[in-house]
């Protein structure tokens, strides 16, 4: 398998070298032809590159105009994203150690809350066993007393 893998990974390298190849080519073909057209055309290639140095000049101009103007108009939309989120102003470190400390208080509340509602169960836990243990009690004190009636009862019939 890994002699597959290296065999299309040799293949893709020799396709890419090709291609690239192919691209050097056409670009030494393309410079051949403009210098050739370019003796045919003018006598006087100075004139000519003078002409080409102005006219890429003025490009480059327009080009850092157009990146200036980009630029501009994305911090203008960072601008407007800010004030629609009320965020005029990056976060400064004693912000974040204020909400740091805010957060920290809250933990604390709310551990004690815990804490205090855990407390309140068990408390109230052996109150309600009690009462239980209480409710059982006064059953068996209540069975216990029904059978003595009975036991009179049957003894008074006797008598």
């Amino acid at each position: 398998m890994s002699d597959d893998k290296s065999k299309v990974t040799d293949k893709a390298g020799e396709i890419a070298k090709n291609i690239w190849l192919a691209g050097v080519g056409a670009y030494g073909r393309a410079v051949d032809e403009a210098q050739s057209s370019l003796k045919k055309a003018t006598p006087q290639p100075p004139k000519l590159f003078r002409e080409l140095v102005k006219a890429g000049t003025a490009l480059e101009e327009e080009a850092s105009e157009a990146r200036a103007a980009a630029i501009s108009s994305v911090e203008e939309r960072i601008a407007q994203v800010r004030e629609n989120f009320h965020l005029q102003r990056p976060a400064r470190m004693e912000d974040l150690a204020s909400l740091h400390d805010k957060v920290d208080k809250l933990t604390r509340k709310v551990d004690a809350l815990t804490r205090l509602v855990k407390a309140q169960q068990t408390s109230t836990r052996p109150a309600a066993k009690k009462k239980a243990a209480a409710a059982k009690a006064s059953t068996a004190r209540g069975s216990s007393r029904k059978k003595a009636a009975a036991k009179s009862a049957a003894r008074k019939k006797k008598a």
